[in-house]
């Protein structure tokens, strides 16, 4: 967003302002000068008819040039797109560059009787173009005090040189004769015309620079009325706007307040929901147990039909029940008798188990005792 006058630019598509001079006199003026400074930069100008919104003069960026002009000792910023030409602005001493944002800067230019704009891509190119602004405006009002100086040395040789022509003549008619006065009074007559003549032209440029000056204070005075103006508008537009920023804002707490009480009620409706979806869920779980209730009634009643049945089918299963009792005593008895067989065996089998490991010591003594004997009988028949 670029800033006008303290205004967003809002992108208007309107043709640009006359810039107050013809393409041709730039293009023979910068014939004679030379490029100082070049940067890139979306061109923009006031809208004469609003002088708040911008006018782009530029579709895209162009190239913004500070030029020097050695014979005339002054500074333009020219600017041309393709053949026309969008800024053609002499620098005065009274001119000034606002930034107006972080990439946009402005200037207002009386001759051309509007305000140009420029957009940067980034905040240090904008930064170079306002310090060479500044340093140009100082060449330029240091050119201006030059003038003004050799004007008034030249106005008071002119002067001095008047005051002491007719003392000379009057030294020449006094001192000499007719032919001493033009044997003298040549080479001195042929000097005062010249001088005479320089005198014409430096008091005709003067003349000329004056009816200059007065032209670009009247522009100058008529641009600081129109600024005036449009900055009494602004400061009225401001007050508009700040009424209507106090309106909006009591509106908006008034908005604010309504919002808090239906977020409140809305926050009631919320927790009756809750209650309301907690209750229908309640209910439904009761309904499902009055249903487990009545199937379960149901199942009762059936049951309770063949009761009388189950009754006799229980006596029966009761007295079966008795006759298995019985048979499981006995059962049990016979289980203890043969426990008692089985331990009586085992004790049996134990007590011929070590009878047969005390007759198997009692065999592997014999034994050794045979195989000793037969060692012996081995031997006998060895020593036979």
């Amino acid at each position: 967003m670029y800033e006008v006058l303290g205004s967003p630019y809002k992108g208007d598509k309107r043709q640009p302002a006359c810039l107050g001079e013809k393409e041709a006199d730039t293009q023979e003026a910068k014939m004679g000068e030379q490029p100082i400074f070049t940067t890139k930069a979306h061109v923009f100008q006031i809208d004469p008819s609003t002088k708040k919104n911008w006018v782009p003069a530029s579709k895209q960026a162009v190239t913004v040039s500070y030029f020097y002009d050695s014979t005339r000792n002054s500074y333009r910023i020219i600017s041309v797109d393709g053949t026309k030409v969008i800024i053609n602005s002499t620098i005065t001493p009274n001119m000034n560059f606002t930034k107006t944002s972080q990439k946009f800067g402005q200037w207002a230019d009386s001759r051309a009787n509007t305000v140009f704009g420029l957009g940067f891509a980034s905040e240090q190119q904008l930064s170079k173009f306002a310090d060479k602004f500044q340093e140009v405006k100082e060449a330029a009002r240091l050119a201006r005090e030059r003038s003004q100086e050799k004007m008034e040395t030249s106005s008071n040789h002119s002067q001095e040189s008047g005051r002491g022509t007719p003392s000379s003549t009057r030294a020449s008619s006094v001192n000499g004769t007719d032919d001493e006065k033009s044997f003298h009074g040549g080479p001195p007559d042929i000097e005062l015309k010249t001088e005479n003549d320089k005198l014409k032209t430096a008091l005709a440029q003067s003349s000329s620079n004056v009816k200059k000056w007065e032209t670009e204070l009247e522009t100058l005075r008529e641009s600081n009325a129109r600024l005036s103006s449009a900055l009494q508008e602004s400061i009225a537009s401001v007050e508009h706007w700040k009424r209507q920023f106090l309106a909006c804002k009591d509106e908006n707490d008034q908005l604010r307040n309504k919002v808090v009480e239906l977020e409140a009620q809305c926050d009631e409706i919320d927790k009756e929901r809750a209650r309301n979806e907690e209750l229908s869920k309640r209910l439904q779980q009761l309904e499902t147990e009055i249903q487990d209730k009545e199937a379960e009634l149901e199942d009762l009643r059936k049951q309770s039909e063949i009761l009388p049945q189950l009754m006799s089918e229980c006596e029966s299963v009761t007295e079966k029940l008795q006759g298995a009792e019985q048979r499981n005593q006995e059962l049990e008895e016979k289980v203890r008798t043969l426990r008692k067989d089985m331990e009586e065996s085992k004790h049996r089998q134990g007590h011929l188990k070590l009878e047969l490991k005390h007759f198997l010591n009692i065999l592997d003594g014999k034994l050794n005792d045979l195989h000793e004997f037969r060692q012996g009988l081995s031997k006998l028949e060895m020593d036979n």
